[in-house]
This record gives structure tokens, C-alpha cells and sequence, in this order.
């Protein structure tokens, strides 16, 4: 069988890729007695007291809701709530197997932006964390501001900062590699959505001054029609002043990140960026340009999304330790400087002696990975005043 095959026979094997086992005993009455009635009246009465004491009694603390409303699974596209299912069982595997933190997958029947949030809002108090999954530009952005208005615990919208945190980290090594800093290079980013503007933001916050970002329309310029109150944004921020292409953007750049479609960029294009070019190109899973095809016009440093290529640039590396770190200090919110730790911390993994143009990022599955996220995360969080213990 190959990849896809085998994988579907599994999934129908599976019937689900996790499944709730009890941590309480319950072999005894005196076990039904603690664990349920008329013990459990106790444990109620502290939470009626203090809503903070749900994290001490109950698995509060531990759990985050992964939540899609299934309009931009993978690379798929909207393809409905209950496609969007395996992914997020996925990512509940993931959070548990690699960061020991409990989630469960809510795929929620609705494109409404206002009846997701409030949605959320009304399941909130059995979480310590919501992780917004798959959900397309631009309302993802809406949901996760007034999320974040609303709720006093972490809102993470992985396709976002989970994306924009591995790439931060990937592009501080990959610079190191060639001796440029960021705050010195000019970035060329094609795609314009959720990934595209989040990891601008970030790579913006953590010192970068140059950028110009394309979409399927072309460059982002101030002025440019029909554009949304975010990418009007980036607009305003970015070098652009007129209309152009992808090629046009790529002249002249320093690094080239790509979170939009395959095969748009060609070696011409790549070779009419500055000597020591770095090329993430991490559509799934054909790339804007295969990695053997940016190399072989020039670029010094590529990764990609794939792992049968090197550094492979993964947002799984990210969002297990960031909540592990957020839960473990209670964070009321994931901001910037524990997106900004957690980017430098998956960055310092990679010694200076295993450094390489082939080396600028860990294993997806090294298990240093998460602890030294959660770690770092934590500190800023306390850093930050976020933290509540």
C-alpha cells in the first residue's frame, strides 16, 4: 500500500486516533463514593466558591479545546466540520503525546463568526486553553480578537503563531548561516492569509524592517482595492508602493517565505535575489519551488514544509510546548513575548556546531522540543504578567 492507503486503513482500524481512560479508581463503592456521589458534592461546593479552584479540582488545568469550524482543513479547503475531525484528533495525539496536555476536538456546524465565538465562550469554563484550528482568512482573525476580549485563558489560532513561531525560528538560524541579521534583510512572504500575516507580525516584532508581501493578486501596495482591514495593514507596513508580481518582489531580496500555492516561483526568480538567499517555501505538500530547484539556482539556505527534504519547518515543533508553558503558569493569555521566547528557544536547540545549511531547525519528534518551549514560554508569561501562579 502506499502513504495514503495505508493511512486510510488505519484511520478505519483506529476508529479514532485517541480515545478518555479514568484516573480515578472505581472498583468499590467506597471508590463510586468519593469519586461520584456523595463525595463529588465537596469538590462542587469549592468550585461554587472559587471558580479558580476548577483548575485544583478538576483536569481543567490540563485540557485544551481544539476547535475548527472546518473551512480550511490542510490544504483541502472547506470541506465541513466532520472532515476537519481527523486532523483534529491529530492534534489532540500530538498535544498529549509530546507535551502530556489533555485535548479534546469540537468541530462546530457553523461559519458565523459571532456564533462561534460565543460558542467558545459558553464551553470556556471546561478549558484551560482553546486552540483555533483550520479556520479560514479572514474571519479567523475576528474570532481570535474577540476571543481574546472575552476569555481569560489562552486563545491560540496555530495556523497563525504556531507557524509564524517555527518560521521566526528557522529564519534566526538560517541567517546565522549566512551571516545576515534580521533586522539588516528584506523579506519577499507570497501568501496574504492567516499564516502569511501572523508570521509578518511576528518576524516585524522580533526586528525585521524590510518586507514586501504578495498575494494571488499580486504585491500588497497602500491603496489597493478590496483588500481587508488586516492586509491593508501589512500594506501600510511593507516597502510596497505599486503594483507588481511575485517576480518583481523577489528582486533584490534577502529571504523568501512562501505560505501560498505550488510551483509559483521559478529559478530565474531565485536567482534574482541577494547572494546568501534564504527560500522557505512550505506550501503543502507541493512547495511554491522544490527545494533541489532553489538550491541549484542559488539559494544558500531552504527549508520547506515536507519532511522527506531538509529542514522541514513544522508547526507542530510549537504548539504542544506553548500550551504546555501557558498551563503550567495558568496563563490568562498567549501574546507576543511568549511567541517571541518561544521562537529563540527552538532556535538555541540547534548548537552552534550542528549549525549547517541543512541543519537550522530540530527533528518535528526531538524530544527536547517541547520542555524547552514550555520552559521558555512560562518565563515570559511571568515576564509579561500573565502568568496567575
Amino acid at each position: 500500500m502506499d502513504l495514503k492507503e495505508k493511512a486510510l486503513a488505519l484511520h478505519a482500524q483506529w476508529q479514532g486516533k485517541f480515545e478518555i481512560t479514568p484516573r480515578a479508581p472505581l472498583h468499590t463503592r467506597e471508590d463510586l463514593s468519593l469519586a461520584y456521589t456523595p463525595g463529588v458534592a465537596e469538590p462542587c461546593l469549592k468550585i461554587r466558591d472559587c471558580i479558580d479552584d476548577s483548575y485544583r479540582y478538576t483536569r481543567r488545568g490540563n485540557l485544551v479545546a481544539v476547535i475548527t469550524d472546518g473551512t480550511a482543513i490542510l490544504g483541502l479547503g472547506d470541506i465541513g466540520p466532520e472532515a476537519g475531525m481527523p486532523v483534529m484528533e491529530g492534534k489532540c495525539v500530538l498535544f498529549k503525546a509530546l507535551a502530556g496536555v489533555d485535548a479534546v476536538p469540537l468541530c462546530l456546524k457553523t461559519k458565523d463568526v459571532d456564533e462561534i465565538v460565543r460558542t467558545i465562550v459558553l464551553l470556556s469554563g471546561s478549558f484551560g486553553g482553546i486552540n483555533l484550528e483550520d479556520i479560514s482568512a479572514p474571519r479567523c482573525f475576528e474570532i481570535e480578537r474577540k476571543l481574546k476580549e472575552q476569555l481569560k485563558i489562552p486563545v491560540f489560532h496555530d495556523d497563525q503563531h504556531g507557524t509564524a513561531v517555527v518560521v521566526l525560528a528557522a529564519l534566526l538560524n538560517a541567517l546565522r548561516v549566512v551571516g545576515k541579521s534580521l533586522s539588516q534583510v528584506r523579506v519577499c512572504f507570497s501568501g496574504a492569509g492567516a499564516a502569511g500575516i501572523a508570521i509578518a507580525r511576528l518576524l516585524l516584532a522580533g526586528g525585521l524592517k524590510a518586507f514586501i508581501m504578495v498575494d494571488k493578486d499580486g504585491i500588497v501596495y497602500p491603496g489597493r482595492p478590496g483588500m481587508s482591514k488586516d492586509l491593508a495593514e501589512m500594506a501600510a507596513l511593507s516597502e510596497a508602493s505599486t503594483a507588481g508580481t511575485i517576480a518583481d518582489a523577489l528582486v533584490g531580496a534577502d529571504v523568501f517565505i512562501g505560505v501560498s500555492a505550488p510551483n509559483i516561483v521559478t529559478p530565474d526568480m531565485i536567482r534574482t535575489m541577494r547572494p546568501g538567499a534564504v527560500v522557505f517555501s512550505m506550501a503543502n505538500p507541493v512547495p511554491e519551488i522544490m527545494p533541489p530547484l532553489a538550491l541549484e539556482a542559488g539559494a544558500a539556505v531552504v527549508g520547506s514544509g515536507r519532511s522527506d527534504f531538509a529542514n522541514q519547518i513544522n508547526n507542530v515543533l510549537v504548539f504542544p510546548g506553548m500550551f504546555r508553558g501557558a498551563l503550567d503558569v495558568r496563563a490568562s493569555d498567549i501574546n507576543e513575548p511568549m511567541k517571541l521566547a518561544a521562537a529563540q528557544a527552538l532556535a538555541d536547540l540547534i548548537a552552534p556546531h550542528e549549525l549547517s545549511d541543512t541543519c537550522i531547525i530540530p527533528d518535528a519528534l526531538d524530544p527536547r522540543v517541547a520542555p524547552a518551549i514550555a520552559k521558555a514560554v512560562a518565563q515570559a508569561a511571568r515576564e509579561s504578567g500573565v502568568a496567575r501562579i
